[in-house]
């Protein structure tokens, strides 16, 4: 129970909750994470000696709250004192302090925080990236890659929010019913992108990332207990539990990706399944259809379907047009040409996704799919460099197998051809 993995598993789990309420009692972002650093560096020390303790978050929550007050007594020592009739009368802060954390509810300290992150002093792009780092703690590698952009860019982005925020004096309470509803689209979104980081994750960083997608998904759901009423956030909630019911089939026993048409549908959660559809089906009787309710309704044709053939392609084919109206993006174009090739053939979707090189260079789906494509039509050559840069830009051992297994089948059917071609 104590060994490195699971520590590090207890600490990204406790991060969002933990972090939250340090912001609440300290109101700074850099105090909030410093002292969570603080206390996670002496779980790392006390925990394999003492074992873990019984409410990993309430000890990182303390420990975290009394380095950081050990930090705030160290600067005060080298202030002035203030007057004699000042000092008098300051209550205990310390002693308030601790009433505080003992009597509270932390139920809605990460939802708090995360309205917080998307302060509509802040433009979109920064709200969620600081939030994606706060609150999940997600590197800034993997949200730059998320965006699409640099590191180092992405690094200023965050750096610059954060300033934003201390500048602005952001006051660290929820806001009120009307600046809700006006943040709901920023915090919408970087639930979805954190219910992304842990379902994408392959290979290694499937554990270290477990938690994520469970932690989007409580999220979602204290989401749609303020907004009950909102057709999004029902389709918000609906994608990630449909997405999720997926993952007990999505790897074998030795961490390789199993794509959907070959997993074993038995093992999908039914519970989730059933959950998500119903909150899909009270969404769409708004009839007023958004981006998660679109892809609510894909993941929904694909929960439905019993056998892989039994997948209505076509009817995926039309969501993504209407998600590609509502939301234009080439990552949106990219996953559409799948569906097109499932039912109008792979020259077509390759036709679509052919414009998008430019754009998405850089993006380890985006060679994989068009190699796949160029194999089916038996353009073996080109396929081959397409999964060779796939394979550059893979961000697991688990995505490069994947990859290099297609690979090793244009060399089997080159082997094929060339034994039929002599013989």
């Amino acid at each position: 129970m104590t060994d490195l993995a699971w520590i590090d598993g207890a600490l990204a789990a406790a991060r969002p909750q933990a972090v939250a309420a340090l912001l609440r009692y300290f109101r700074d972002l850099d105090t909030a994470e410093e002292a969570f650093q603080d206390a996670c560096l002496r779980a790392l020390k006390a925990w394999p000696v003492n074992g873990p303790p019984r409410d990993p978050t309430a000890w990182l929550i303390m420990v975290g709250r009394n380095a950081a007050l050990d930090q705030v007594r160290r600067r005060a020592r080298q202030d002035p004192l203030p007057p004699e009739e000042a000092l008098s009368d300051l209550d205990d802060a310390e002693t308030s302090l601790a009433d505080r954390l003992d009597g509270s509810h932390y139920r809605d300290d990460v939802l708090r925080l995360l309205f917080i992150c998307c302060h509509p002093d802040l433009p979109p792009t920064q709200q969620i990236a600081l939030a994606l780092r706060i609150v999940s703690g997600i590197p800034v590698r993997r949200i730059a890659s998320a965006f699409l952009v640099g590191e180092a860019a992405m690094e200023q982005r965050i750096t610059r929010a954060k300033a934003r925020i201390a500048r602005a004096d952001v006051p660290f309470e929820a806001p009120g019913p009307a600046e809700r509803a006006e943040r709901l689209a920023a915090v919408a979104a970087m639930i979805y992108l954190v219910f992304n980081e842990g379902y994408s994750a392959t290979g290694e960083a499937v554990d270290e990332r477990a938690g994520l997608a469970d932690e989007a998904i409580r999220l979602a759901r204290l989401l749609l207990r303020l907004f009950p009423a909102e057709p999004e956030v029902m389709g918000l909630a609906a994608l990630l539990l449909l997405q999720h019911a997926r993952t007990p089939a999505r790897f074998d026993a030795d961490g390789a990706i199993i794509l959907l048409e070959d997993q074993d549908r038995t093992r999908w959660d039914g519970k989730l399944i059933a959950e998500g559809l119903a909150l899909l089906d009270k969404a769409l009787r708004h009839a007023r259809p958004g981006p998660y309710q679109v892809q609510a309704a894909i993941a929904a044709l694909q929960a439905r379907a019993d056998r892989p053939e039994d997948t209505d392609w076509r009817q995926i084919d039309l969501l993504y047009a209407t998600l590609e109206r509502l939301q234009p993006s080439p990552v949106v174009t990219l996953n559409r040409a799948v569906a097109v090739a499932k039912h109008r053939g792979p020259a077509d979707a390759l036709a679509l996704v052919e414009p998008l090189g430019e754009r998405l260079d850089g993006y380890f789906h985006f060679h994989g799919v068009r190699g796949a494509f160029l194999m089916q039509l038996g353009r073996r050559a080109e396929a081959r460099e397409a999964f060779g840069r796939a394979i550059a830009l893979a961000g697991s051992a688990a995505e490069a197998a994947h990859i290099r297994q297609h690979l090793d089948r244009l060399q089997a059917d080159a082997a094929v051809a060339s034994a039929a071609a002599s013989s």
